[in-house]
C-alpha cells in the first residue's frame, strides 16, 4: 500500500518520478545519517565500526519502502530507537504512515510505541547527562518524545485528509461529466425521436388530406371520360366538382405548408420536453383548426356525388368532444370512405356513427364489390390503415378492421372522450 492509499502492482510503486526521486533522496540522507550514528554505536555494544556504519546504511535505506510498507518504515525506526539512530526515518515513516490508507488504530498503536521509545531512551541517556532534578529530566524526556512523534502523525493526517478530498472531488466531477454525457446523448436521442415523430404525424396528415380530396378527384375524372359524349351536363357538374375538390386540396395543402414553414424554430430543452410529454399526451393534428363530425355529412356528400351509396346511421346525441376527439373520428371515417373508393367502387357503404357515454364510436362498413362496377385503378400506398391506427391508439381508443363474412371489409373504432 502506497503512501497515497493506492495499490499498484510490480516492484516499482511510484505513480510519478519525481516521488521516486523524492524517495531516493530521502533514504540517501536517512542511510548517511544512520551510518554517522552507527559509529557510536558499534562502540557501545562493543562491534565493529564498519560493522555499525553497514548496519546504519541498511536501516536508513528502509526508508525508500516509505510508499510501498509504510508500516514495516515505522516498526524498524521503533526496532532502533535504542540505538539512538534513525531519527529522520521515524519522523518521516510517521508522516507517511499517518497521510496513507492504514487503519487509524494501527496508526495510532505505532504511533504511542514511538512516543514510548523515544520518552524511554532520551530519559535514560539524559538522566546521567543532566545535573538537576529528575522532573527536569522527565520533562526533556516527554518534550522530545512528543516533538518527533506527534508533529509529523498531525501533519500526516492533515495530508492524508486533504488528500481523499480532493479525489473525492475529483471523483464527483468525474461522474457529473459522465451524466452530463448521458443527459446530452439522452437529450439528443429524445430529440431525433420528437423529429422522428413530427415527421410521422406531417406524413399522416398529408395521407388523410390529399388522398381523399385526390381520390375522389380521380373517381370523378373516370366518370367524366365515361359521360363526356353521352352527358355533357353530367361531364360539366363533374369538371366542376373536380375543380372545386382540387382547391380544397390546395387550400389544405397551403395552410399545412404554412405550419411547416413557421418561422419559430424549437430550441433544444424545448424539443427535450416535447419528446418527453409527447409520450405522455396525444398530439393534436398540424393547424389550429381541423375537421369535426359537424362536417360529416360534406364528407359523405362529396362520396355520393362521386356515384357511392353511402347510408349513415347516428345512434345518441352528440355531446361536447375535445378537439383532437373531433379530428381523429372524421379522419377515420374519412380514410375509410377513401378506401372504399379504392377498393370498392360500387359497393353500398353503412357509416354508423355511436354517441355513447365517455366515448364515441364509428363503424363503416362496405358490402362485396358489384361485379360490373369498374374502379378507376387507384393507387394504394398500405399507409391508410396504419394511420388510422395510430390516431385511434394514441388517443387511448381501441380501433379494429378486418374483412366480414360477407365479402366486403369493416373498419371499427371507439374514442374516449374524457
Amino acid at each position: 500500500m502506497t503512501g497515497t492509499g493506492e495499490e499498484r502492482g510490480g516492484p516499482w510503486w511510484w505513480g510519478r518520478r519525481r516521488g521516486a526521486v523524492l524517495d531516493g533522496g530521502l533514504a540517501l540522507v536517512s542511510a548517511v545519517e544512520c551510518a554517522v550514528e552507527g559509529v557510536p554505536f558499534a562502540r557501545e555494544a562493543g562491534l565493529p565500526v564498519a560493522l555499525g556504519v553497514v548496519f546504519g546504511v541498511v536501516v536508513g535505506a528502509v526508508l525508500v519502502l516509505r510508499r510501498r510498507w509504510p508500516v514495516a518504515v515505522v516498526l524498524v525506526g521503533i526496532a532502533v530507537t535504542p540505538a539512538a539512530m534513525g531519527f529522520l526515518l521515524g519522523v518521516v515513516g510517521l508522516y507517511t504512515l499517518a497521510a496513507c490508507e492504514v487503519p487509524r488504530r494501527i496508526t495510532a498503536t505505532l504511533a504511542s510505541m514511538s512516543l514510548a521509545g523515544t520518552f524511554v531512551v532520551t530519559y535514560l541517556r539524559t538522566r546521567g547527562d543532566v545535573d538537576g532534578e529528575g522532573a527536569l529530566v522527565f520533562v526533556l524526556s516527554a518534550f522530545m518524545a512528543v516533538a518527533l512523534t506527534v508533529p509529523p502523525v498531525l501533519l500526516g493526517l492533515y495530508v492524508g485528509a486533504r488528500r481523499r478530498l480532493m479525489e473525492s472531488l475529483q471523483e464527483r466531477a468525474d461522474s457529473l461529466e459522465r451524466e452530463l454525457s448521458l443527459l446530452a446523448d439522452r437529450a439528443e436521442e429524445r430529440a431525433e425521436w420528437a423529429r422522428q415523430e413530427e415527421r410521422t404525424r406531417i406524413a399522416r396528415e398529408m395521407h388523410d388530406v390529399v388522398a381523399h380530396r385526390v381520390s375522389l378527384m380521380v373517381v370523378h375524372a373516370a366518370a367524366l371520360q365515361v359521360v363526356a359524349r353521352k352527358d355533357p351536363e353530367k361531364a360539366v357538374r363533374n369538371a366542376a366538382l373536380v375543380g372545386d375538390m382540387g382547391r380544397q386540396a390546395l387550400t389544405e395543402l397551403r395552410e399545412m405548408l404554412g405550419v411547416l414553414r413557421a418561422p419559430e424554430k424549437p430550441s433544444v430543452t424545448a424539443v427535450t420536453s416535447a419528446a418527453a410529454v409527447v409520450s405522455e399526451a396525444p398530439v393534436a393534428p398540424l393547424g389550429d383548426e381541423g375537421p369535426s363530425l359537424a362536417e360529416l355529412e360534406v364528407l359523405v356528400g362529396q362520396s355520393r356525388a362521386a356515384g357511392m351509396s353511402v347510408e349513415v346511421v347516428v345512434q345518441g346525441e352528440r355531446g361536447a368532444y375535445p378537439a383532437e376527439v373531433e379530428q381523429t373520428a372524421y379522419r377515420v371515417v374519412q380514410e375509410a370512405l377513401t378506401n372504399c373508393h379504392k377498393h370498392a367502387p360500387g359497393a353500398r357503404v353503412v357509416v354508423r356513427l355511436a354517441h355513447r357515454e365517455g366515448e364515441v364510436a364509428m363503424q363503416v362498413e362496405n358490402g362485396p364489390c358489384e361485379g360490373e362496377a369498374r374502379g378507376a385503378d387507384l393507387p394504394s400506398g398500405g399507409n391508410g390503415l396504419v394511420g388510422m391506427r395510430e390516431r385511434v391508439l394514441a388517443l387511448g381508443g381501441v380501433f379494429v378492421s378486418g374483412p366480414t363474412d360477407g365479402g366486403g371489409f369493416r373498419v371499427s373504432a371507439v374514442l374516449p372522450c374524457r
